[in-house]
């Protein structure tokens, strides 16, 4: 007989809990119990999934896995209590990415680092899973000794909010009206602005230094040279990146292409003679990140260009986490 879990969803009705539990149903996970939880302004929605409930630390007890899809501060507030309970917190915020005895973890990168975690699995940010995904099966093949990424991001990194903002404003100016923000510090419709995270002393926002060390975290490099411009755009859902890579020796094209269309979690589009290569539009609600327009860096012999489009409320934070709840059961 099939093993089945109990599972809680820590903010269930936000974008990313309402991904996962899409994705529950639609990957067929063997569920013995399913519990919906979110702050207090929540509490009595009904759902297609049942009845939303306020979190208490009663609420861990028995489950099997704890999925959080809300903020730090309430990563930070129920993390003892989760463990306590017995249950794996798989939790999506940065509360935990960075922390020494925390594995950060994407499926088709690490997942050797499962083995041996003391109840908390991180799930790395966004644009990092979309990024590694590229990265690493190429990585396997010639170290890579720098990366260079640009990112356009969409609204949907900031949440349910904001991508209304986004419509609303949209609407605006097409109606010749002002563009309202109170999502953004900016409005985003027609626009687009460094990304909106706090900037540090050495002029690197959040964002970007979440790219920086989460990659190397996950690819077990420390000193792995990785740089990044992280920009919010006009896109409703779906983040794109911009990737050069530098190997300490020459890639051949070809070589890279063969790899990536064959990697998990990848999908090579390209049609050179089109001009066609990823978009955010076609990345949209799918499980893979869309990976092309591999090529020469006509500046450096050592380095590839490539472009990618990836769906980041699903790869980029819902499927990933319920795909490391998947490799721990598999694993028994």
């Amino acid at each position: 007989m099939e093993n089945v879990y109990s599972i809680a969803l820590l903010g269930a009705t936000g974008a990313v809990g309402s991904e996962l539990l899409q994705l529950l149903q639609d990957r067929h996970f063997p569920l013995k119990s399913l519990k919906l939880l979110a702050s207090e302004r929540s509490v009595g929605k009904v759902t297609a999934f049942g009845p939303v409930e306020a979190i208490t630390p009663e609420q861990f007890v028995g489950m099997d896995f704890v999925f959080g899809c809300t903020g730090k501060d309430q990563a930070e507030q129920w993390r003892a209590a989760i463990v306590a309970s017995g249950a794996t917190f798989i939790d999506n915020s940065n509360a935990f990415r960075m922390a020494a005895d925390v594995p950060l973890v994407v499926p088709e990168v690490n997942p050797g680092d499962l083995t041996g975690h003391q109840g908390v699995i991180a799930n790395p940010n966004c644009s990092t899973i979309l990024l590694v995904l590229a990265l690493w099966p190429l990585h396997q093949v010639r170290p890579i000794r720098r990366v260079v990424v640009s990112t356009y991001q969409a609204a949907s990194g900031a949440g349910l909010p904001a991508m209304e903002e986004l419509k609303r404003q949209t609407r605006a100016v097409l109606d010749g009206e002002p563009a309202i923000s109170e999502i953004f510090p900016y409005p985003l419709a027609f626009n687009l602005f460094a990304h909106n995270s706090p900037i540090g002393a050495d002029a690197y926002c959040e964002e970007e230094l979440k790219m920086v060390y989460e990659t190397r975290k996950l690819f077990h490099s420390p000193q792995l040279a990785v740089t990044a411009t992280c920009v919010r755009v006009p896109v409703l859902r779906a983040h794109s990146e911009a990737v050069n890579i530098e190997f300490y020796e020459p890639f051949p094209v070809a070589e890279a292409r063969a790899i990536l269309a064959q990697a998990p979690g990848v999908k090579l589009v390209e049609d050179w003679e089109r001009n066609y290569f990823p978009m955010p539009l076609e990345a949209s609600e799918r499980d893979e990140v869309l990976v092309g327009r591999i090529r020469q860096d006509r500046s450096c012999p050592n380095a590839l260009e490539l472009w990618l489009s990836g769906d980041q409320i699903r790869k980029g934070a819902a499927l990933n986490a319920l795909q490391i709840a998947e490799a721990l059961v598999a694993r028994g």
